[in-house]
């Protein structure tokens, strides 16, 4: 199974956090995890690449780095899980 995770707009955040979340991917998955400039691919498997899976990670990974309040996971098309980054509204008063 593969699956893909857009990560381009996680490009604004400071330093390589692309390819943290690939070695992170890597770990916990032990799958084949590669990168290119803005998506990252995981091939492997088993349970350890279902798309529940890696999108749990996902999550995991953003509260890791302190990112949970910016950015959100979401199913994108077949096999593609999106890091978006959450729109804050404000109040109007």
């Amino acid at each position: 199974m593969e699956i893909k995770v857009d990560a381009s707009e996680l490009k604004k955040e400071k330093g390589d956090v692309v390819k943290e979340l690939a070695d992170f991917l890597r770990e916990k998955t032990s799958a084949e995890v590669t990168t290119e400039s803005k998506e990252v691919t995981v091939k492997g498997e088993g349970d350890a690449v279902s798309k529940k899976y890696v999108k749990v990670l996902l999550k995991k990974f953003l509260h890791k780095q302190a990112l949970k309040e910016n950015y959100r996971v979401i199913m994108d098309e077949d096999d593609t899980l999106k890091v978006k980054e959450r729109r804050l509204y404000e109040e109007e008063e």
